[in-house]
């Protein structure tokens, strides 16, 4: 793999990490806990996470049809967090295999890495305030 490719295999490896860290040993309350309606619980938060990064680099830049169902990832519940952390390993799995095929087209495949990393990154922190939230609302 081009080192550019796993330089950002290895940003989005470190932001799954803070996910993992940020819902270990969560019960199931809390992860499907919103605070007010329209407001997205972190289960939500990382299945759509997942699901857009599978459809980032396996349709736009992969060409596959994946068959996204982005209604579906907005009604998910009662996932534990060991079945939300393999979301979050698979999808950098399945990452890693479709960049290993590319060896050219970085800007498209380099806007879609970056996209990546920011829609990351920015989830990230709805997870992390969604846990803060829940442990002073649990106080």
């Amino acid at each position: 793999m081009e080192i550019f490719y796993a330089d950002c295999l290895n940003n989005l490896q470190e932001l799954h990490n803070d996910v993992a860290k940020t819902i270990e040993g969560l019960p199931l309350e809390t992860l499907d806990w919103s605070p007010k309606p329209g407001v997205n619980s972190i289960t939500v938060l990382i299945v759509h996470l997942t699901c857009s990064q599978r459809f980032l680099f396996g349709e736009v830049i992969g060409g596959q049809d994946i068959h996204r169902d982005r209604d579906a990832e907005f009604l998910a519940k009662g996932l534990a967090p060991a079945t939300l952390i393999q979301h979050l390993n698979d999808s950098l799995k399945y990452i890693e295999v479709v960049l290993e095929g590319f060896r050219t087209r970085e800007v498209t495949v380099g806007w879609v890495v970056g996209h990546a990393l920011k829609h990351t990154a920015t989830h990230l922190g709805h997870i992390q305030v969604m846990r803060d939230l829940w442990d002073q609302f649990k106080s």
